[in-house]
């Protein structure tokens, strides 16, 4: 039987998505895309994944705000 993890199906169709050219897009093409990704952010946001992107990022951020001081 072939299961598919539902958050990869979701990176797939977003990546999909976002090769077309912008020029092509309507306003629902934009908004569904947005919906897509932001289903994707809370399926991923739980996992080991989601939790390094989230340490990465705010070191990012950390390291931006102590550089501009």
């Amino acid at each position: 039987m072939l299961t598919i993890n539902v958050a990869v199906l979701l990176a797939v169709i977003v990546v999909w998505r976002l090769r077309r050219r912008t020029e092509a897009r309507s306003r629902f093409d934009e908004k569904l895309t947005v919906v897509i990704v932001l289903a994707l952010g809370v399926l991923i946001a739980p996992t080991p994944a989601g939790q390094g992107i989230v340490n990465i990022l705010g070191q990012l951020a950390s390291g931006v705000t102590q550089a501009s001081r």
